[in-house]
């Protein structure tokens, strides 16, 4: 402490904080010569995950009632690593004595996976993902109906550049914030993400995830084209499917129609590659379906023959019918077909964007519940421990460590924060009985009745999805 300033250890970078000002992360500030949190402790009111793990029968109820859940947010943080989480709140649950431990863990070993839902390509598998022109994550593997990206990480947060750090710590403390972030693909889009939003992919926003591949679009509505069309051609970046040639329509008696697509032909009526991937049907690059048509046999086609072109969401699709000479012709389409055609863009789901932020809970973390770190990774993996993010239900995964991974969409609004380091600053809790605690070495003289920390400067969200 100086005569006009005091030093922050409540992360590495250890600001000097003049009365009256903040620290590099505004998240602390010199209040008359004391150094005080600005945000609140926020409690979710009606509950939290407070289930007494193997203590007792469990109607399924995860919040119970209107038991209030102390969240980490606005706690603060434990750095150096070796004071006691900030707040240690006991409660009871059903005559089961529970402890709560929250502290804002300073995560530089964190990220987040973010899943789009579109067909449209934005990249290829591994391309670079940038944010102010920095690599700050890479396309992953697509997964059925969405594209998937994993961005942030220690090597993006501290093995590259200053600059590359915070592009990498900005774009994440958004992204975790739930607020909108613009990136581009190398070799492929420029796409707006935000948490809870459709994606806005050059521009143009998003509307409807697809239904299924161009084989199950044809699965399930086979029974419904059968009476009304010749052909149906089903056009996906995936698997295209093709009416007649597949089994579904030859179970269903439909004539063969002869007419052949692109690419390479995996199971009868399911193609691969027709088209380049893209932005236009189905994912594809294409523009105008009749560029698939490889050829039309006139040993088994027939003028007149009716065809139906659509992509796997029912926001493209063109009717046509064979000329004398097998050319395939514009026709007004029959009502039936574009009722199916409208019941496609009906069964599918609206794309959204999801944001899950991936952490590992590590030293600092452990230490602040209990002087023997390990015990609380044991704990946790007996399932005598559950991990909450910000009150939101996290996924441990397998294996070493406590990795964790959760929904930024059942936190409460602004859970995040950042330290210039830079690293991510996020809520975590742990939850278990008293006897548990007390049995991994937990900070026992720390731990204080939930009546102590309610107070009117508390902030208090309801349960459920957070405002």
């Amino acid at each position: 402490m100086t005569d006009e300033k005091i030093r922050c250890d409540a992360c590495p970078v250890m600001c000097y904080i003049a009365d009256g000002r903040t620290g590099a992360c505004d998240r602390y500030a010199n209040h008359g010569g004391d150094l005080v949190r600005l945000d609140p402790l926020t409690v979710i009111e009606g509950g939290g995950a407070m289930v007494p793990f193997l203590g007792r029968d469990w109607d399924g109820d995860i919040l119970q009632g209107d038991r209030p859940f102390v969240t980490a947010i606005g706690a603060g943080t434990t750095y150096p690593d070796y004071k006691p989480a900030p707040f240690i709140v006991s409660q009871m649950v059903d005559d089961v004595d529970m402890i709560t431990v929250v502290t804002e863990g300073i995560f530089s070993y964190c990220g987040v996976k973010v899943k789009i839902d579109t067909d449209r390509h934005i990249g290829e598998e591994c391309a670079v993902v940038r944010a102010e022109g920095e690599a700050i994550g890479h396309v992953m593997t697509g997964e059925y109906g969405s594209k998937m990206l994993s961005l942030g990480g220690v090597d993006h947060l501290t093995g590259g550049s200053k600059k590359e750090g915070r592009a990498t710590c900005d774009a994440l403390l958004a992204l975790c914030n739930r607020e909108a972030v613009e990136l581009t693909i190398d070799g492929g889009v420029t796409i707006t993400v935000q948490a809870g939003h459709a994606p806005v992919i050059d521009g143009v926003p998003e509307h409807l995830m697809r239904v299924g591949c161009g084989s199950a679009t044809i699965g399930m509505f086979a029974l419904q084209w059968a009476p009304h069309v010749d052909e149906v051609i089903v056009v996906d970046d995936h698997i295209t499917g093709v009416l007649t040639e597949h089994e579904a329509g030859k179970q269903l008696d439909m004539k063969p129609a002869g007419i052949r697509v692109t690419g390479r032909r995996s199971t009868p009526g399911r193609y691969f590659q027709v088209a380049n991937p893209g932005t236009g049907w189905g994912g594809t690059d294409v523009t105008d379906p009749l560029t698939i048509i490889k050829k039309i046999d006139p040993k088994v086609a027939w003028p007149g023959l009716r065809l139906l072109m659509i992509s796997t969401t029912g926001e493209q699709w063109a009717y046509f019918t064979l000329d004398d000479a097998l050319v395939p012709q514009p026709a007004d389409i029959p009502e039936a077909l574009r009722v199916v055609a409208e019941r496609i863009a009906d069964n599918c789901e609206p794309s959204m964007c999801s944001v899950l932020f991936m952490g590992g809970a590590g030293g600092s973390l452990r230490a602040g519940v209990t002087e023997n770190p390990v015990g609380l990774t044991r704990s946790v993996k007996e399932a005598l421990t559950r991990v909450t993010v910000g009150g939101a239900d996290g996924y441990v995964w397998p294996g070493g460590g406590i990795t964790v991974m959760a929904d930024v969409m059942d936190m409460p609004s602004n859970a995040f924060g950042y330290v210039p380091t830079p690293a991510l600053v996020a809520p975590i809790e742990f939850t278990m009985r008293r006897s548990d605690y007390a049995a991994l070495g937990g900070h026992m003289d720390r731990i204080r009745p939930v009546a102590d920390v309610m107070n009117p400067a508390i902030r208090r969200v309801p349960k459920g999805r957070r405002p």
